[in-house]
């Protein structure tokens, strides 16, 4: 393949006018999934919990496999696995040593099933490829109102805990010495976690699950350090990232994570040169007070 068929490969927008009312849902979708994973990627961020993740959505990989070889909703089955391992790291790795370890656990094992049960399905090669890289263009209205009332689930429910949850991901010692249920908070945020990574699979797949949930939170948090502008800009990052790659999508013929990522690693990038430009400055400001 030489450089013009790459690029006609990746971009190709002849039928961009007729494909676009196509995907409306798909839109809607990475729209709402935008909003959640930077809303909840703050707390991500800010809890240390970037690894685990990344570990809950191999198991939420696995339940959707396994739902695809058992022809049931996949979405449903992605739920199923992610809420699980979210569960599960909540109650036994209290600790971030202990959380570290048995994310490391998880990992493996849920890759693991999630190989066995695609081998064992005798479908299109396209569904299973599509767990791994991602599949929103193909959303449809039923999938697009489960996604709908799990994000909400979601939104509510960060809305809810919002100030205890910050007190306790900031200093959770002191919280817990003032009274907060540092414990049952942690439980609460886990299973929103869950329910996030299996409706972020939907967009970027189990492999890049980060980029939607990582990446935006990361690149607000250097620009800014007031909590109201790094949850307003990390939600603007990912819809960014999510429904601009769907955009960008529709003129190629390769899956949609590519260019959600690209989008969310670019935006990463500008910001740290933001941050670097800002600190040499500064730098510079005090050499002259000085």
């Amino acid at each position: 393949m030489d450089l013009s068929d790459f690029f006609s490969t990746v971009f190709d927008f002849r039928d961009y006018g007729q494909l676009l009312p196509l995907v409306s849902n798909s839109l809607w979708a990475a729209a709402i999934l935008g909003l959640v994973g930077g809303m909840i990627g703050v707390f991500v961020m800010m809890r240390d919990l970037a690894f685990a993740v990344h570990g809950i959505a191999e198991l939420s990989f696995a339940g959707a496999a396994l739902a695809l070889l058992l022809g049931v909703n996949v979405v449903l089955g992605s739920l199923v696995g992610s809420i699980a391992a979210a569960l599960l790291l909540a109650l036994l790795g209290l600790r971030a040593r202990d959380r570290n370890s048995i994310t490391g656990v998880i990992m493996p094992f849920g890759l693991g099933l999630g190989i066995l049960f695609l081998a064992l399905y005798e479908g299109r090669s396209a569904n299973k490829f599509g767990l791994l890289t991602g599949q929103i263009v193909a959303v449809d209205s039923v999938q697009l109102n489960l996604l709908a009332i799990c994000a909400a689930v979601v939104i509510v429910g960060l809305l809810v805990v919002w100030r205890p949850l910050t007190f306790a991901s900031a200093d959770p010692e002191l919280a817990e010495a003032r009274g907060v249920p540092v414990g049952a908070l942690s439980i609460v945020f886990m299973f929103l976690l869950g329910l996030s990574v299996a409706l972020s699979i939907q967009v970027v797949g189990a492999l890049l699950v980060l980029s939607l949930l990582i990446t935006p939170a990361a690149a607000a948090l250097l620009v800014t350090s007031s909590p109201r502008l790094v949850v307003a800009l990390s939600v603007i990052f990912a819809l960014v990232s999510a429904v601009g790659g769907i955009l960008l999508a529709l003129g190629g013929r390769i899956p949609i994570s590519p260019y959600v990522t690209t989008i969310s690693f670019a935006i990463y990038l500008v910001c740290r040169v933001i941050m670097q430009v800002r600190g040499r400055s500064r730098r510079l400001q005090t050499g002259t007070a000085a």
